[in-house]
């Protein structure tokens, strides 16, 4: 299992920042247009709740279409939710975000825990691309994100 972590200090609110991410509608805002990520599902609400699916589309590595989908598993309002892949190319894949107000602002940490399918080949693959494409598109994301907040 291998593991990513990254933060980054928003300068808003708690409430603005659980607003914003909480929202399935943002994260094609937040996700790199070489991705070509489009969520299937039709979103009622707004928030996110614990039980909630969401299908997509994104083309990860070579411009290959696949489906994934996520699970939100844990939700606490304003402090953090859990999102796992049940669909997708990964063997386990949970992403923790977290929310943590401090003082003019709030400092987001993403956690994922991940592990590709096929063994060795799996760990030479995320070795070579994965991990790259995974620091690219937080990266992307913390561009993105300082431009949204400023």
């Amino acid at each position: 299992m291998r593991q990513f972590k990254t933060e980054q200090f928003l300068p808003i609110d708690k409430k603005t920042a659980w607003a914003f991410f909480s929202s399935p509608k943002n994260l094609s805002t937040i996700t790199p247009p070489e991705l070509d990520f489009k969520i299937l599902t039709t979103l009622t609400n707004d928030e996110i709740y614990e039980g909630m699916k969401i299908d997509y589309t994104v083309k990860p590595l070579f411009g290959v279409r696949l489906k994934w989908q996520t699970k939100i598993c844990k939700v606490q309002n304003q402090n953090y939710f859990t999102d796992i892949q049940t669909i997708g190319p990964y063997k386990t894949w949970e992403h923790k975000h977290t929310f943590v107000e401090l003082n003019n602002g709030v400092l987001m940490t993403d956690v994922v825990n991940y592990e590709l399918p096929l063994g060795f080949i799996g760990k030479l693959v995320e070795e070579i691309l994965v991990r790259k494409k995974i620091d690219s598109i937080f990266n992307y994301r913390r561009d993105i994100l300082s431009k949204l907040f400023v």
